[in-house]
């Protein structure tokens, strides 16, 4: 099989099912960002989709509707087989052949982590039906490790928007929206993902250094994204005349090209986060917690007041008021019925951190 080594980096031309056999060993990829062939006869897109093709590089190979069973079965076993023990796997899909990708996962001992949609602009106009305008993005992990998640990699869980919400938490949400790249005169493949969606992805489920594969290379964008945030990257593409026109583009990609596009997120750090909770912790945290609602402080008043007071964060605080059957009942206007706490475990010298 061809093979091309641009800094460090290895891509190759040919089926990713035998290649991966042969040329990728087991438990050694981070994480994996594919968008595999939607066996809906994509090489004949554009007579349904109003597309102009000229710039689209030609040699796209699809997969007959017939076969995409146990096409999606061979590919995700080896998906499984290359990954790490927690390493992650993102993988996007139409709903056309969901339900084998679905069954074919359920074959092997990956694990469902998110299901998310991703809904996007330039839908296919219809007259008699809704608008698709959305793909699946299927978030799985292979146990038996630690997956890597970076929750404050985008946005510090404190940061808020102009209405009080909370920026991570919505960054977080499993719908996304994100526009797909228009690119009026610029060489590409049928399919390419948004740099945005990789993006995403990469910060969440990744690390610098990191070796991000994808099965189904196309116009290599997720090659480019993992090189530009500085991760490792292979994969394979099929296709002879896609493989040569975008591996010439690879040899420009300077490596971290991204890192300087990316937001810096506000990150507050507690003094006490992930310690241990001691007899004197539980004690002032009961004490304050009495005093603050006493006082005619609401719920949110008081959470926010205990987590710069005890270092902490607000669902550690909470699941520990919740241990100790401490509950907040709110009464009128938000504000808590006087309901005074004074029965602390007294033998208790240390509880773990949550």
């Amino acid at each position: 099989m061809r093979c091309e080594e641009i800094g460090g980096n290895i891509y190759f031309n040919g089926d990713c099912i035998a290649g991966a056999r042969e040329y990728v060993p087991s438990n050694s990829v981070d994480l994996i960002i594919t968008d595999p062939p939607y066996g809906i006869n994509g090489d004949q897109l554009h007579k349904h989709y109003n597309r102009n093709e000229e710039f689209v590089v030609e040699g796209y190979v699809e997969v007959p509707a017939s076969e995409y069973g146990e096409f999606s079965l061979n590919w995700i076993k080896e998906a499984e087989r290359i990954l790490k023990p927690g390493g992650s796997i993102y993988i996007v899909s139409g709903y056309t052949n969901l339900y084998h990708i679905l069954h074919a996962l359920r074959q092997t001992k990956l694990e469902e982590i998110n299901h998310i949609i991703w809904k996007y602009n330039f839908g296919v106009y219809t007259s008699r039906k809704y608008v698709s305008s959305h793909y699946h993005i299927l978030f799985y992990q292979k146990p038996g490790g630690e997956r890597t998640f970076n929750l404050e990699s985008r946005f510090g869980v404190k940061e808020k928007d102009s209405t009080d919400g909370s920026l991570n938490y919505q960054d977080r949400e499993d719908v996304w929206i994100i526009n797909r790249e228009y690119k009026p005169g610029q060489v590409k493949n049928k399919n390419e993902l948004p740099t945005e969606l990789l993006i995403k992805m990469m910060q969440y489920s990744s690390n610098e250094g990191d070796l991000v594969c994808d099965l189904f290379l196309g116009g290599f964008s997720t090659a480019k994204v993992a090189v530009g945030l500085n991760r490792r990257a292979t994969g394979f593409e099929i296709s002879p005349s896609m493989f040569d026109t975008k591996i010439e583009e690879m040899r420009s990609i300077e490596p971290g090209f991204l890192l300087s596009t990316l937001r810096c997120p506000e990150i507050e750090e507690l003094a006490n986060q992930g310690k241990s909770w001691t007899t004197e912790d539980i004690n002032t945290l009961v004490l304050r917690f009495n005093q603050l609602t006493e006082s005619g402080k609401t719920k949110k008043e008081t959470i926010e007041l205990l987590e710069k007071e005890l270092g902490r964060g607000r669902w550690s605080i909470e699941k520990m008021l919740k241990k100790l059957g401490i509950q907040f009942n709110g009464g009128k206007r938000g504000r808590p019925k006087k309901k005074p706490i004074t029965n602390v475990l007294k033998d208790q010298t240390l509880l773990p951190s949550e």
